[in-house]
C-alpha cells in the first residue's frame, strides 16, 4: 500500500484529525520562508532576519523594521493552494477540528477553515499601539514608511515577534485539541521553533503523520512520513 493509499485509509477512519503547519504550507503560495535569506538580502538589510523581526528591533528601528516587513512578510496577491483547500474540505466534512499554524498570511481562512489557531498571529490584523484602533492589511499597504494611526500612535501588527509570549489562550486551545486528536498531520515544518513544536509532544495517538520535503527532528517518532509537496500529498488524499 502507497504513502497516500495509507493516508487515506487513515483519514476515513478518523474522526477528530488536527492539522499542524509550518512555513511550508505557504511557500505553495510563492510566500517565501523569510528565513531562507536570498542573495539579495545581504546587500539589502544590515541584520539578520531573526533580529529585525525581534521586539527589541522594532521598538529601536521601527522604520527599517518596516521596510523589511513590507518587503519579506506581506503577499497581498498570495492564494490558497491545494494544501489549504484540502484542509478546509476535511472540516466542511466533520473529520478535522482544527489548523494550527505558525503562519501569519491568513490563507487557511481564504480557503474556508473556520477553526484555525494563529500561533504567531497574523498580518490581517493591526492594531494602534496608543488607541486600540484595528487596521487591515489594506490601510497598512497604504500607508509608506512606519505606519501611524489619526491619533499619532504607531500601528503595530497583530505578529508575535521574537521575545515576544505566544498568546496563552490560543496555546491552550491547541494542546486541548491536539490531545483529543485521533490523527495528527504536520506538514511544512522542520518543527525547531519552540515552544511550537513542543506541542506535538501533547499527542498521544498512533496516527502521527509528517510531510515535509525534507527530513525533520521528528521523523523517527511518526506513524507515517511523507517527504513530497504538501499541497500535492494533501490534495491527492483529499481530492481537491
Amino acid at each position: 500500500m502507497g504513502e497516500t493509499d495509507t493516508l487515506k485509509k487513515w483519514i476515513n477512519e478518523s474522526n477528530y484529525i488536527v492539522f499542524f503547519g509550518g512555513a511550508g504550507v505557504s511557500t505553495e503560495s510563492n510566500i517565501p520562508d523569510f528565513r531562507s535569506t536570498d542573495g539579495l538580502y545581504h546587500q539589502e538589510y544590515d541584520y539578520p532576519p531573526e533580529t529585525i523581526l525581534s521586539h527589541s528591533f522594532y521598538i529601536r528601528k521601527p522604520e527599517e523594521f518596516y521596510r523589511f516587513y513590507r518587503n519579506k512578510m506581506l503577499f497581498p496577491n498570495a492564494k490558497p493552494n491545494r494544501a489549504h483547500l484540502a484542509l478546509a474540505k476535511l472540516e466542511q466534512e466533520g473529520k478535522l477540528k482544527a489548523v494550527i499554524t505558525q503562519n501569519i498570511d491568513g490563507l487557511h481562512q481564504a480557503a474556508g477553515s473556520k477553526e484555525v489557531l494563529e500561533l504567531h498571529g497574523s498580518v490581517l490584523r493591526n492594531h494602534c499601539t496608543r488607541c486600540g484602533r484595528f487596521y487591515g492589511l489594506d490601510d497598512i499597504l497604504k500607508m509608506k514608511g512606519v505606519p501611524k494611526c489619526g491619533c499619532g500612535g504607531v500601528i503595530k501588527p497583530d505578529v508575535v515577534l521574537y521575545e515576544e509570549g505566544l498568546d496563552n489562550e490560543v496555546i491552550e486551545r491547541s494542546i486541548a485539541h491536539i490531545r483529543k486528536a485521533d490523527m495528527l498531520i504536520i506538514g511544512g515544518t522542520s518543527l525547531v521553533v519552540y515552544p511550537a513544536a513542543g506541542l506535538i509532544d501533547y499527542y498521544h495517538g498512533n496516527k502521527l503523520v509528517l510531510i515535509n520535503k525534507s527530513a525533520t527532528s521528528r521523523d523517527g517518532q511518526a506513524d507515517l512520513v511523507i517527504s513530497d509537496s504538501i499541497g500535492k500529498v494533501l490534495g491527492d488524499a483529499v481530492g481537491v
